[in-house]
């Protein structure tokens, strides 16, 4: 679409709001507000260009009369290129997914019983980060272990309403294999160890996103278990799920209920399943979820946590910072913006390139 297209439909989709029976259906009503949400910037700087523009070609005239009306100019001009850049920005294809909530998934890797608590610490780092967001969040399902940490953790996380700036947005780029270097509580000398913890984040899939036939599934119950295998629960409302057409296998135990716990790992099962689909339907999203690496093997990290020098490490952008204690506490918002601003730049380089054959150049939709 071009910007004129963009306009047009923001203009659609506001009309369409406005009609009492659009909300009749929640499903409709929440994918055309958060498209609206997604193109208000668009419009709204385009008009506030368009406004500048009009001042600057009155404030240019005036000047030859007046020479206060130079420097009115001159800040006007200054102001239009501000705002050309932020639209030039805007209308860079973006990421289908990044106005959806996502399912986020610890899992800890070598290091044994550390790397379980360095797991707990990233769940703590990203319910924080939400929180300073204005994101919710539910743990989903579970696993944790003797010292307090986790085996393995799965967490929604939900934006309110309808912002401009999906979740997804965010929280795309913690896929992989997080390092943690420190003194482990486990450890008597005082050696620092390296461990690992694998993080797989997944948009949340709707149910409009991903047609699952029941009788491709076989759901298994079994009776749920809490840290060292002791038992929690002495009915069985555990609930795993495997989908026999892909293999995918997903498991919950945090509900009290079967029924319960089913639905949560649909949910897990949704995401999943769409970003399988989104895999086969287009290479650039293969080699990207390829980078989130589900074998948790400590060589092949995206970042690392150096606790001795308070140090944290994006090595994919070369992202260096000594406030690793703040970092944990939430304040993850420059680490993720060095990220987004690659990812930016990325984008636009790849906007700039000279159209080929079947080479898509106009803004997602």
């Amino acid at each position: 679409m071009n910007l004129d297209d963009l306009i047009s439909e923001y203009a659609d989709i506001e009309g369409r709001l406005a009609d009492p029976s659009v909300h009749a259906d929640q499903n409709l009503a929440r994918r055309l507000g958060k498209r609206y949400a997604e193109l208000r910037p668009i419009v709204e700087t385009r008009r506030e260009l368009a406004a500048t523009e009009d001042d600057l070609a009155a404030a240019r005239e005036l000047a030859g009369e007046d020479e206060a009306f130079a420097a009115e100019a001159a800040e006007l001009e200054r102001r239009g290129e501000e705002l050309a850049e932020r639209l030039r920005r805007l209308l860079v294809p973006r990421d289908p997914n990044d106005a959806k909530d996502v399912i986020l998934e610890i899992k800890a890797g070598e290091g044994g019983e550390e790397s379980a608590l360095f797991a707990g610490d990233l769940l703590r780092m990203y319910l924080r980060y939400a929180e300073r967001a204005g994101w919710k969040t539910e743990v989903i399902d579970s696993h944790p272990s003797d010292l307090g940490g986790y085996k393995d953790v799965t967490v929604a996380v939900k934006a309110k309403g309808t912002p401009e700036e999906g979740v997804w947005t965010r929280l795309k780029y913690e896929g992989g294999v997080h390092r943690v270097q420190r003194v482990p509580v486990t450890e008597s000398q005082g050696r620092i160890h390296t461990s690992a913890a694998g993080v797989l984040v997944t948009p949340e899939a709707e149910d409009v996103d991903v047609q699952i036939d029941p009788n491709d599934l076989r759901i298994d119950v079994y009776r749920s278990s809490g840290p060292g295998g002791q038992s929690v629960n002495t009915t069985d409302s555990a609930v795993r799920i495997t989908h026999e057409p892909t293999g995918v296998v997903v498991s919950c135990q945090n509900e009290k209920s079967q029924l319960q716990n089913k639905e949560q790992a649909l949910r897990i099962l949704r995401s999943r399943l769409l970003a399988m689909a989104q895999e086969e339907a287009d290479a650039a999203a293969a080699a990207e979820r390829k980078s989130q690496v589900r074998t948790v093997d400590r060589s092949e990290r995206v970042r690392t946590y150096n606790y001795p020098e308070n140090r944290i490490s994006d090595h994919r952008v070369g992202y260096k910072a000594y406030n690793l204690d703040q970092v944990l506490d939430g304040d993850l918002h420059n680490v993720t913006q060095s990220l987004v601003d690659a990812d930016m730049e990325r984008r636009l380089a790849e906007a700039q390139q000279p159209a080929g054959p079947g080479r898509e150049t106009s803004r997602s939709s």
